[in-house]
């Protein structure tokens, strides 16, 4: 069984402002399953269970789908992240790129 190429996502993804993402690894390299923690506004931070969906990770925030998809800080629609390429979309909007 191959590795997922989620798992490259692994560690922390940084946005504007302390905004940030960490994923980790739960239950092995083959489980395609994440623990989120993600700051996603200044005065919200939470933990989500992910699961792997291809290349996407999918969680649940506030009650809605989040689909987490790799790309660049042009396509987070995000000034501060712009000229980024490595980088993780949720949303136009929201984006977390690598230190």
């Amino acid at each position: 069984m191959a590795k997922l190429p989620t798992n490259a996502w692994l560690g922390r993804w940084v946005g504007p402002e302390g905004l940030f993402l960490d994923i980790a690894a739960k239950g092995g390299a083959y489980s395609g399953r994440y623990t989120v923690t993600n700051r996603y506004t200044l005065d919200a931070e939470e933990q989500f269970e992910a699961v792997a969906d291809r290349d996407t990770l999918v969680f649940v925030r506030d009650g809605k789908p989040q689909r987490l998809r790799a790309g660049s800080g042009d396509e987070t629609g995000m000034k501060w992240l712009g000229g980024k390429h490595d980088c993780l979309v949720v949303a136009a909007g929201e984006g977390y790129c690598r230190p």
